[in-house]
């Protein structure tokens, strides 16, 4: 391949391992006759020759899969860029048990590095055993800003806040919400944002209208019957990720509820399913792809330089279909 490129052996490794001092013309060169020729190199020709394994691990524990979904394309795009392979593993356990699990996998496939979603990125405890094997890793979604390790976030009670305005603004005074998983601090984050909206607008924060979900559609939909059953049910429900809010509409055609015109419901995530249920549902779009495709840079931005990145916070923003409308009269 060198000799067909006109270049030193060197050049061609530099050029595959994306390393630079190369100039533009030379490593466009070289990739043009990796393109002809098939090429597909080594994986463990790499893996000796750099003392690495080229391998990033990606740790969940979320019970959506439409949120993991994005996330895994995410992730996947990026180590692609850089020819490195992006192993899922789902954890288990709590406490010493979770700690077992991930350390277990560190030591089994010899990452280089680690990528821990919320709720796995807000455990101490896990912080702390990543720290003691000196095993680079980011963070997504974390409670805890203050540790050293870079992390990619976004504004979750900001989010909530604007989208229960938005149900203010067409009217609704009268709004339920389904609180996310006990366990995930974006959770307590998304209440925040129902609560400052509801503050801000003169509206009395009312327990009868809050009910608990865990992230997942049966949880949206049993809460949703219970919201809805009241002398005085809600005429907006809010619920904290699209999988609920899914369950939310069930609820509504399984009791004779037109939705929007007798009961607006939003999301949150903006995941696959939010453009596939009946109507098309209002959410907030979280950058879920974005936030792991970002992680996973900043991670090989880590491996390369061997200096931790800044940290960074993503962006939101609503999107408004055809689940909610002005409140009836």
């Amino acid at each position: 391949m060198a000799e067909a490129a006109g270049v030193a052996i060197k050049t061609v490794s530099r050029v595959l391992n994306n390393e630079p001092n190369v100039r533009e013309e030379t490593r466009q060169r070289v990739l043009a006759i990796v393109k002809k020729l098939n090429y597909h190199p080594s994986l463990s020709a790499r893996s000796l020759a750099g003392r690495r394994s080229f391998l990033i691990g990606l740790i969940y524990e979320n019970p959506s899969a439409n949120y993991i979904v994005d996330v895994q394309h995410g992730a996947m795009a990026r180590c692609r860029e850089d020819r490195f392979q992006l192993l899922m593993h789902q954890v288990t356990g709590r406490g010493e048990e979770m700690e077992r699990d991930v350390l277990g996998l560190v030591d089994q496939t010899h990452l280089d590095g680690l990528i821990v979603t919320a709720p796995l990125s807000e455990s101490a405890d896990l912080m702390r055993a990543l720290d003691r094997r000196a095993l680079p890793f980011v963070r997504v979604a974390p409670n805890d800003v203050a540790h050293p390790t870079p992390y990619v976030d976004m504004d979750d009670a900001g989010a909530a806040r604007e989208m229960t305005e938005y149900l203010i603004g067409l009217g609704h005074r009268r709004i339920g919400f389904i609180i996310g998983h006990p366990d995930h601090f974006a959770s307590g984050q998304r209440l925040l944002g129902y609560k400052a909206a509801l503050a801000a607008h003169d509206i009395a924060y009312l327990e009868r209208y809050v009910r608990q979900g865990f992230f997942v559609f049966e949880s949206g939909m049993e809460a949703a019957k219970d919201l809805l059953s009241q002398n005085e049910p809600p005429t907006a429900i809010f619920a904290s990720n699209d999988d609920m809010a899914a369950g939310v509409l069930m609820a509504a055609h399984e009791l004779g509820i037109n939705v929007p015109e007798r009961l607006s419901v939003a999301g949150f995530d903006d995941t696959y399913i939010a453009k596939t249920v009946w109507p098309r549902l209002t959410t907030v779009h979280q950058p879920t792809y974005d936030l792991a495709y970002t992680a996973t840079n900043l991670l090989l931005q880590m491996l390369q330089t061997g200096i931790a990145p800044q940290s960074m916070r993503l962006g939101y923003r609503l999107v408004c279909r055809a689940s909610t409308a002005v409140v009836p009269k």
